[in-house]
């Protein structure tokens, strides 16, 4: 799908994040591909996917476009969002529409940092790459590298970013006046409210995730509430 196309599809909508790892109890490529279809039933513009089993089905499943992950851990480094070119080489084959990457100041393996990570995988594939951010540096120095598209998925989950229950507002405000590429609010959005003031704020589209598709999570807090009123 045209990156032009898919831009006017995510203006100021809701992507879906349809993952769930190996210990949780909707993990599959089947149940991934469920959800990705309820969410487009619900509305959602696009999903966000990880590994190459699910984002295939759930390509097979939806007609909304993909924005494609593979999480990987690296010994002694921290990013772990499609780290190298292995993870990038693997998507590419899987014809999805926008890969993302972890495009943090750490270092990934080989201490490559994020402006030649993307760089690379710029002058490598004609591909839509969005930037996983987690600071307003680390979004201008993604935008100068080359990325299409700038998400705030890294707030809070860095030592040295703002660290916060809530979605970082600030940032998102910020980066959408001061960028020129599409802003994506993702990060701790839990309500309708939220994702609502994140597009206020001036976010292109939004992401939410457990939210929407992890139940355990979502149990989770009704009970942590119901438990503190009952207490």
């Amino acid at each position: 799908m045209e990156k032009q196309i898919i831009f006017e599809k995510f203006k100021k909508g809701l992507i879906v994040s349809c993952q769930a790892l190996k210990d949780e109890p909707l993990y599959g490529s089947g149940i991934m591909a469920k959800m990705a279809r309820a969410a487009e039933m619900g509305g959602a513009v696009g999903i966000r996917a990880n590994t190459v089993r699910d984002i295939i089905a759930i390509k097979n499943t939806v007609s909304l476009p993909v924005i494609g992950i593979i999480k990987r851990e690296y010994k002694g480094y921290e990013p772990y969002i499609t780290p190298t070119m292995r993870e990038v080489d693997k998507l590419v084959k899987t014809n999805v529409d926008i890969i993302a990457v972890d495009a943090t100041k750490n270092l990934r393996p080989g201490n490559v940092t994020a402006t030649e990570f993307i760089k690379c995988i710029k002058g490598t594939y004609n591909i839509i790459l969005m930037a996983d951010i987690s600071t307003y540096e680390e979004a201008r120095c993604a935008e100068e590298a080359g990325a299409d598209i700038i998400s705030t998925t890294m707030s809070g989950y860095t030592s040295y970013s703002l660290q916060s229950n809530e979605p970082d507002f600030n940032l998102i405000k910020r980066l959408s006046k001061d960028v020129n590429i599409p802003v994506i609010a993702e990060g701790k959005i839990e309500t309708p409210e939220e994702a609502r003031r994140c597009l206020d704020e001036g976010a292109f589209a939004v992401v939410v995730g457990a939210a929407i598709t992890r139940p355990q999570i979502i149990t989770r807090r009704y009970m942590d509430l119901i438990q503190d009123r009952v207490s």
